[in-house]
């Protein structure tokens, strides 16, 4: 193998679900040392060409070469064989087992026994030379989202992936968790392996890779150098085809309390609760931020709000009236409207057909049912208008749910409430894994709520989405709220020191 010779290349590869190709004759090349970012709208084909490579799905047509020669991919165990490790979107892990047995699974032991402290000797290896580290016998269902994704791409490493493949990984990293991420990345390539990195973050795509592939509707568009020249707006007009433009917030006149939380004490224990003594108010026609590093109680707000989880003490106040033990049903009734961090677990539920996670929450309210039978024909019309409505890219109404792209994902949630016009709209990390062009159109459908004289409370940790989007940001540390700062008064400075819970004043 001589030194020009790519680690991988695609040739040819095609791809197709019925009558919608994802991959139409994709050439895609890998050196040792790159990382390459992999950029399209949702939907464009990545994480297919992706799932590929690693054995997910099989081609109907091309070649994939590892350095240099033909190789057969029928499933994960053969990439995995060939030093191919990927890390996907929506995390692959048993909650109820430990970091370690986490790793341990399908891996040969010794003399027919499990190797932990083999194991754990290697867990703590990768932690010291890629700066990930986990403590070994803690169990998955304990760790916050960040933490879990920081064990799927342990877990590639821990099977000696040389060539790995990262799927939307800083979507769910705060921005301290993502720059941790970006000095494992560097570390990988400096060792001759290489990276591709699909990510809607355009500014983290320009600020780690070194060259860059551009899909639209299954094909190539654009394979170009990372330069200092380029900017996020062309990345997103050569992803989307066409000029992208930012939509403006107009000056709302802000109006009475729609939701009010009083003295929240909820979660964990009584005698040590995850909320403590937590107060806010949402307005009509404003959008409030909830700005906070992940695992500091966002969750849990979110569980009281929408009636999930019982607070131990405190209430929650709706147009004024007041729940003390808020369940699901009537804070539904109330016009409260929610979008789930996690859309798959519990925002929509993938084996059923589109049509059907998109009104289960409302599936015995007319027109959808009657008298208990379902009304089929009027659950596909409004699936459909909502389809058509957010342009969610999907082969049908009737297809698993399961079957669409990340960010088609989060557009049908948020379709699915926003088509109910609710009085305060509940919505975490709404462009997780959006492409910039669906981000945008996004902003305008909370923009237009506000302008309606609703209210919302937008929990992201994405500070930039905030500062852009809200008329105050309140700021959570431990399970408290540590200031509420009007938005022309925040400063990335000033949150950020909240968020590690410093307040300049008590300084």
């Amino acid at each position: 193998m001589s030194e020009n010779t790519p680690i991988l290349a695609l040739r040819g590869i095609c791809k197709s679900f019925g009558p919608v190709q994802a991959n139409k004759d994709v050439d895609l090349t890998l050196h040792k040392g790159d990382i390459l970012g992999l950029l399209g709208e949702n939907g464009a084909g990545k994480t297919t060409l992706m799932n590929v490579l690693f054995g997910t799905y099989t081609a109907d047509a091309g070649q994939i070469e590892i350095d240099g020669k033909p190789v057969a991919i029928h499933n994960s165990a053969d990439a995995i064989a060939l030093g191919i490790g990927m890390v996907h979107q929506h995390f692959h892990l048993v909650a109820s087992h430990s970091v370690l047995e986490n790793l341990m699974v399908g891996q040969k032991g010794k003399a027919g026994t499990l190797d932990r402290a083999g194991a754990e000797a290697r867990l703590a290896k990768i932690g010291e030379e890629y700066d990930l580290k986990l403590a070994p016998e803690t169990l998955v269902g304990e760790l916050t989202i960040g933490e879990q994704q920081r064990l799927e791409i342990i877990k590639a490493l821990f099977r000696g992936a040389r060539i790995l493949i990262l799927d939307e990984p800083t979507a769910v990293l705060t921005p301290q968790e993502a720059e941790g991420l970006f000095k494992a990345m560097r570390a990988l390539v400096d060792r001759d392996m290489a990276v591709i990195f699909i990510s809607h973050k355009l500014y983290e795509v320009r600020e780690i890779t070194n060259r860059m592939m551009i899909m639209r509707q299954g094909e190539v568009t654009a394979t170009l150098d990372n330069t200092p020249d380029l900017t996020d707006r062309q990345l997103g007009e050569l992803m989307c085809g066409h000029e992208l433009t930012p939509p403006e917030k107009p000056v709302t006149e802000v109006g009475r309390v729609l939701l009010k939380l009083t003295n929240i004490t909820a979660g964990g224990t009584p005698d040590r609760p995850v909320l403590k003594d937590v107060s806010l108010e949402v307005r009509a026609g404003e959008i409030l931020g909830l700005a906070g590093v992940s695992g500091n109680g966002q969750s849990q707000l979110a569980e009281v709000i929408a009636g999930v989880l019982p607070p131990h003490s405190g209430s929650v106040e709706i147009d004024g009236d007041v729940l003390t033990r808020p369940t699901v049903n009537q804070v539904k009734a109330r016009g409260i409207g929610r979008v789930p961090e996690d859309r798959m677990g519990t925002g929509l539920i993938t084996t059923l057909p589109l049509s059907d996670s998109m009104v289960l929450p409302r599936v015995e309210q007319p027109p959808f049912s009657r008298y208990g039978v379902l009304n089929r024909g009027a659950i596909r019309d409004f699936v459909a208008k909502q389809v058509e409505r957010f342009k969610i890219k999907t082969a049908g109404v009737d297809v698993r749910t399961g079957t669409l792209s990340g960010g088609n994902l989060q557009k049908a949630l948020l379709a699915r409430e926003l088509a109910f016009d609710p009085l305060v709209l509940l919505v975490a990390q709404p462009t997780r894994g959006i492409d910039v062009g669906a981000g945008e159109f996004v902003h305008r459908q909370f923009l237009d709520l506000r302008g309606r004289e609703r209210g919302l409370l937008v929990i992201s940790e994405d500070l930039e989405e905030l500062f852009t989007l809200s008329d105050r940001i309140a700021v959570i540390y431990e399970g408290r709220i540590m200031d509420v700062i009007p938005v022309a008064e925040a400063t990335a400075q000033n949150v950020g020191l909240l968020m590690a819970g410093y307040r300049e004043d008590a300084a």
